[in-house]
């Protein structure tokens, strides 16, 4: 494998944790110690610094030296890159459903076409 398949493989494992995506959404507001990260879960620190490794081996945080502290912070390239994987399948299934889309109306209107002449020779046959 590549090192970009290797790299989306590595994103895609850390983002399929829920606990790990709320890490990184409170990471988008700025940095933030371990202690910080881990005040909302219900969970220990060394539990969520498993979690922070997990993230900084997808290269989706860095962790700074700052005295005593550790903050991490996000690193939006390896998320940037999976959403440019993930937006050659939008791109494909956007035009799928744009042929679906013109489908579904030339059906629709065949057959407005077809029960037109119906309605007629109905009204007609009830006349008489």
């Amino acid at each position: 494998m590549t090192g970009t398949g290797e790299h989306l493989d590595a994103t895609f494992a850390a983002l399929a944790d829920p606990t790990r995506r709320a890490i990184l959404a409170r990471l988008k507001q700025g940095q933030a110690t371990v202690i910080e990260l881990a005040r909302p879960f219900a969970m220990s620190q060394p539990a969520i610094s498993k979690h922070l490794k997990v993230l900084e081996r997808a290269g989706l945080i860095s962790r700074d030296r700052d005295a005593q502290r550790r903050p991490c912070r996000l690193n939006p390239q390896p998320l940037a890159e999976a959403n440019s994987w993930l937006e050659k399948y939008r791109e494909c299934w956007e035009q799928n459903f744009e042929r679906l889309d013109a489908l579904l109306d030339e059906l629709k209107a065949e057959t407005v076409a077809n029960r037109a002449p119906r309605t007629k020779q109905r009204r007609r046959t009830h006349k008489k």
